[in-house]
């Protein structure tokens, strides 16, 4: 039996190769620089955003707290600026309360999709010319 490999033909939002989001702190479900999915990501961690003050503390009163640390799993807590992948679903929150981080198209994978119109990413995209 072959072993699933999410970086395999991936696709961003755009119908192209997956681009990575962030190498520094390391993002993504498998922790590999990548906003890649699979059978295991319930939560599909497939938005690349550059996270802003206004969103972090929007995700602190929702329950997730991501400037905290949490070195046990591999968690260096973020900051302002800093690029992450982001669950699908807490974007699309995050836009309906006015909050939603920038989004970096060419690294957002293409299962975003099933949550968020393509038109509402690019109205948050960095990463158009």
């Amino acid at each position: 039996m072959r072993r699933f490999d999410p970086r395999e033909h991936a696709r961003n939002v755009l119908g192209e190769p997956l681009q990575v989001c962030c190498e520094s702190p390391m993002t993504g479900f498998y922790r590999d620089g990548c906003c890649n999915t699979g059978p295991d990501d319930l939560g599909v961690h497939t938005v690349c955003t550059q996270v802003t003050e206004e969103f972090l503390a929007f995700s602190r009163v929702r329950g997730n707290d991501l400037t905290t640390p949490a070195p046990e799993y591999g968690f260096p807590g973020l900051k302002p600026g800093d690029r992450w992948c982001l669950c699908a679903a807490r974007w699309k929150e995050a836009l309906d309360a006015g909050v939603a981080p920038p989004v970096v198209l060419t690294a957002t994978h293409e299962a975003t999709l099933e949550y968020v119109p393509l038109e509402a990413l690019k109205k948050h995209a960095i990463d158009l010319s």
